[in-house]
């Protein structure tokens, strides 16, 4: 989202991002950091404005025509708006076959539109009386921006080219939206006013922005579907968090909300997860919450919902540390959510899990539980605490305190843009005390991914990481994973592996299940169980891939890794022994040797040569690795493998 556009709905509490950058709001007491990049960003845009504005209360000029390069190509296109013709900007090539210099002028006349090169945000400045023919090109716009958002897009209506708010008339943009909902109707698309407010410009006719959010219909179960791992210290509110946004009911102050997700008898009596749990909840098409309240299956969730949001409950205890890292490295969640009790503040394992996440690269919220046990001061005092850890120099986070809806709506948007933006929610699972907001979070953030990354992986060779291995009565071997490239249909034959002495193993899928409904389709990306029929459980286990049989899968004892030691009480030498998580795979290997040293300590580099003493595993040159032994730990990735052998298939 723009910058200013964010300023504007800005309500003074949390993070504004302004003109100059982004600034900490003076409600919320934060003293808050900027981002280099966005103030460099920000610069350019400010001075861009100025060189194309007057000092006036009216709305400013419109930018000249620029030529705009897309990697070794230039090109200009043209708009017309009130007898000016303008340019649009940063737009890929795939926008601009929709407005050429060739089209008709006047088609133009009454529609003027800005764009920017993000595939989810669409700043419109009016819609108003478009003809037929500009109507259609509109609706192939609209359709275009869909697909690459995955299903959804935002119009910014009111807003000008380079941010500023323009803002339009109370007959003009109810114009604009009507315009919007039938080019919405036409791709089967429904739209929702996320948010509007007025422009002060001291005119007579008031005039108004509004931020749009267009998401399509479910169709045969292509919903946008969102992992989000949720971390953070035992007794911190987690599961019962979950149990309240999936199950619709508040919790009764004793845990009742979270036993629909304890999968063993031990956690229930404890009221300790132990284990890897999945909870869905989902919206629809007009941004309503769908959950087991009205659903009572969640086939039923997944057939009225365009958008899923799938949340891996994660240990908290650290005895149960391994399975928490498990989950993070093999399940791929898209962000993860910290969630910290506002009573007990940042304690046990919270920082572990907060530098967890920002190893493996995962965009991480934090969510502030048990606010109804606190006093406000106890609740400032936590946030800040949370704030001062962010601000480190091994953190470099933002931190937002999210406090209203547009606060909420603003926070999505730049969380996405951003990797440095830190959102904070400040929440009750038992008063349901801004548990909206957090609600309005996950309708509105986008995927992290375009669908055009998403057909690259799918045109690739299958590859499916086996996490979980089950025996269902009358169905046989089940395993549950995430596909990472190709597509698996049902009926396909793949091989799995590798075994214990390097081999694969002809199998197939007899059916496929994704968020507990059937689906016959699987792409890449996404996370199902597959039926294998009477495939022998004992072959199969944690770690293994199920691949096509034409790859030709690179399986090794011993490989190279650059790595960092983040923590040892003395140094690594030759022959320690350390547990290793690369995606899926979890083993314990040896340091074989330290290329140029003899030894590592705290806070050293080295390009480590790592062995498997159980059984050789399938790896990637470039995968992420994290290792640890007690109170040791490190990352790094892999940067070479040492092969078995090659095409090997019984």
């Amino acid at each position: 989202m723009d910058p200013r556009v964010a300023e504007f709905f800005g309500t003074g509490s949390g993070l504004m991002a302004g003109p100059q950058g982004l600034n900490s709001g003076s409600g919320n007491g934060l003293s808050l950091m900027s981002i280099k990049s966005y103030a460099k960003n920000s610069k350019k845009v400010k001075n861009r404005a100025i060189r194309n504005t007057k000092p006036s209360n009216n709305p400013p000029y419109l930018p000249p025509e620029v030529s705009l390069k897309k990697k070794t190509q230039y090109v200009s296109f043209n708009l017309c708006a009130r007898g000016l013709i303008i340019t649009g900007r940063y737009l890929t090539l795939y926008n601009i076959e929709y407005y050429q210099k060739e089209d008709n002028i006047n088609d133009h006349k009454n529609t003027i539109e800005y764009f920017r090169n993000d595939m989810y945000v669409l700043l419109v400045l009016k819609l108003v009386n478009p003809t037929q023919y500009r109507f259609e090109h509109l609706v192939t716009q609209m359709k275009w921006r869909l697909q690459e958002g995955r299903g959804e897009a935002v119009y910014q209506i009111g807003v000008e080219d380079n941010g500023l708010l323009v803002g339009l008339s109370e007959e003009d943009m109810r114009a604009s939206l009507k315009t919007l909902r039938r080019m919405a109707e036409k791709v089967g698309a429904d739209i929702t006013v996320i948010r509007e407010r007025e422009v002060d410009y001291d005119l007579d006719i008031p005039r108004k922005i509004a931020e749009v959010l267009v998401r399509k219909v479910p169709d045969d179960q292509q919903f946008l579907d969102l992992r989000v791992a949720v971390l953070g210290n035992v007794d911190s509110g987690k599961s019962t968090l979950l149990g309240v946004l999936t199950q619709g009911e508040l919790d009764n102050g004793r845990g009742r909300a979270r036993l629909n997700l304890f999968r063993h008898l031990h956690e229930i009596q404890s009221g300790r997860t132990s284990s890897i749990s999945f909870e869905i909840m989902g919206f629809n098409s007009k941004g309503e919450v769908v959950n087991y309240s009205e659903s009572r299956t969640a086939e039923e969730i997944c057939e009225s919902a365009s958008k899923m949001i799938t949340f891996i409950d994660l240990a908290g205890h650290h005895k149960y540390l391994k399975t928490t890292i498990f989950g993070l490295t093999s399940y791929c969640p898209d962000f993860a959510m910290l969630v910290v009790g506002a009573n007990t503040g940042i304690a046990g394992t919270t920082r572990e899990h907060l530098g967890l996440a920002m190893a493996l690269k995962v965009p991480i919220f934090i969510v502030v539980s048990k606010v109804d046990l606190c006093t406000k001061s106890t609740i400032e005092r936590t946030v800040k605490q949370l704030e001062r850890i962010l601000k480190q120099p091994g953190c470099n986070k933002v931190p937002m305190l999210v406090a209203t809806a547009d606060d909420a709506v603003t926070a999505a948007q730049q969380f996405a843009q951003s990797p440095s933006i830190t959102p904070i929610f400040t929440l009750s699972s038992v008063s349901g005390e801004n548990l909206h907001l957090l609600k309005v979070f996950f309708n509105i953030i986008p995927p992290l991914s375009n669908s055009k990354e998403q057909e690259e992986l799918m045109q690739q060779l299958t590859e499916f990481q086996v996490d979980e291995i089950y025996t269902v009565p009358e169905v046989g071997t089940v395993v549950g994973g995430t596909l990472y490239s190709g597509i698996c249909r049902e009926g396909e034959r793949l091989v799995v592996g590798p075994t214990d002495d390097g081999n694969f193993l002809e199998l197939k899928v007899c059916s496929i299940q994704r968020n507990r409904s059937a689906c016959r389709v699987l792409r890449a990306g996404q996370a199902a169980t597959l039926a294998l029929g009477n495939f022998d459980r004992s072959l199969l286990r944690k770690g293994m891939v199920m691949v096509s049989p034409e790859m030709n899968p690179t399986i090794c004892w011993m490989f190279e890794a650059e790595i960092v030691l983040l923590f040892h009480a003395k140094t690594v030498r030759k022959g320690f022994q350390v547990t290793v998580h690369v995606g899926n795979v979890r083993q314990t290997a040896i340091v074989e040797c330290l290329h140029g040293k003899d030894e590592l300590r705290t806070g050293e580099k080295a390009v480590v040569c790592f062995k498997f003493i159980k059984h050789p595993e399938y790896l990637k040159i470039g995968a992420k690795l994290l290792f640890r032994e007690g109170v040791t730990k490190g990352i790094g990735h892999v940067a070479s493998l040492h092969p078995l052998f090659m095409d090997q298939y019984n």
